[in-house]
């Protein structure tokens, strides 16, 4: 058979060296040598001797989840072999977590990451109910991170003398030692005419970066 479908672009090669890789832009690589973590679901296809188990959040987090709707439905990945995780051909990407650094992630925007990170669901402090649904997932160690976002994200610098404001429903993450609040730029006045649509933001105060998503969450409906 002859096709551009079998070019060497789109043709899985066996993995070198454990770990994640980017397979393209819709999806992942995870040559697993021991575990890994990946988003309930997400495998797509795998090669070799791996056991795939739904991870407990614990009561805190089941609780966090029931709560909020925000959590982080995971799924262990261990033994040796290849996987390809994706979700809903959304874009991936990876993001190499350092020792000290700490990242917040909202849960629908993880893909899978390396068992030597660490998370929690956290409460967006300052940011009340509109703030990702007072909980995101706070990343913390060293290793990698995939994660996914429908488009291209924006990334934007914050700094201490120009803070970013951003709609909820966009935000993928941000750094976490960033402060966080409301931000009203609506005044009750065109509240009460209507409104523009974007009364309250989540405002991000301090050093690092935002990632935001180039539209806002299509909600999900029900058949």
């Amino acid at each position: 058979m002859k096709s551009d479908l079998f070019s060497s672009e789109n043709m899985a090669q066996r993995a070198t060296v454990a770990g994640m890789t980017q397979q393209n832009a819709k999806s992942i690589k995870y040559a697993v040598n021991g575990e890994m973590q990946a988003r309930q679901g997400s495998m797509i296809a795998f090669r070799g001797d791996l056991q795939f188990e739904r991870k407990s959040q614990g009561i805190g987090g089941l609780l966090k989840r029931a709560v909020t709707g925000e959590g982080l439905p995971l799924m262990s990945v261990r033994g040796q072999g290849e996987a390809w995780f994706a979700h809903e051909a959304a874009n991936c990407f990876i993001i190499d977590i350092e020792q000290g650094d700490s990242l917040t992630v909202n849960g629908r925007n993880v893909l899978c990451f390396d068992s030597s990170l660490s998370y929690e669901i956290k409460t967006v402090k300052g940011a009340g109910s509109a703030g990702g649904g007072l909980f995101n997932s706070v990343f913390t160690g060293h290793g990698k991170l995939a994660i996914i976002c429908e488009g291209n994200p924006i990334v934007i610098p914050v700094t201490p003398d120009q803070p970013v404001c951003v709609d909820t429903d966009a935000v993928v993450g941000w750094s976490a030692g960033l402060a966080t609040s409301l931000n009203r730029s609506q005044s009750f006045g065109s509240m009460v005419r209507g409104g523009s649509g974007e009364a309250v933001q989540l405002m991000l105060q301090g050093e690092g970066i935002v990632i935001v998503r180039p539209s806002e969450l299509v909600p999900q409906t029900s058949n």
